[in-house]
């Protein structure tokens, strides 16, 4: 029997995410300077590089510029990383249409109401535990985690479970 949620999550090929709240717990704090320093997840970190080795194009779409948010991509080898973005959904649109693929096959995962244009135009969506109540009442996964704290990571384990990559991955671990 087929599973909508599942298929869904199986036709991603362009995963995009949030920071602030997804990426990390929303903390912000500045410097003496006015940096403005993020505290990333490690367990989190891997997924999405697990993510990106089975296929799937990793993108970050932030309403906010940060250095640090910049560090971190490239540190993960995610090569977009758009910073400062009002409208995240044309965001998504215009990275979909330059790679020749359909909404259907985009994903995105965000935690506030800023999100929920971007959430629901993409074929799957997804929220951390403690996303808005209402963006929780709009996406089709919810993770356990809160953001920031391995929600991001669950989100990729539930992609690569669906396209049937995480037992292999997690095999090739024990060897």
């Amino acid at each position: 029997m087929s599973d909508p949620l599942r298929d869904a999550a199986r036709r991603v090929k362009l995963m995009g995410f949030d920071v602030d709240g997804v990426m990390t717990d929303g903390t912000i704090w500045f410097g003496p300077d006015g940096d403005s320093l993020k505290g990333f997840n490690t367990l989190d970190g891997h997924g999405l590089k697990m993510l990106a080795g089975a296929g799937v194009e990793v993108v970050i779409i932030s309403g906010r510029s940060s250095a640090a948010v910049k560090l971190r991509a490239a540190n993960l080898g995610i090569t977009t990383a758009l910073l400062g973005v009002e409208n995240k959904r044309e965001a998504m649109r215009e990275l979909a249409a330059a790679r020749g693929i359909d909404m259907s096959e985009c994903g995105y995962m965000g935690d506030d109401i800023v999100d929920l244009p971007v959430l629901r135009a993409c074929g799957f969506s997804a929220a951390p535990a403690n996303a808005h109540f209402f963006v929780r009442q709009h996406v089709a996964w919810i993770a356990e985690a809160a953001g920031g704290r391995g929600a991001v990571r669950e989100v990729c384990e539930y992609l690569l479970d669906a396209r049937d990559a995480l037992d292999a991955l997690l095999r090739d671990c024990l060897h």
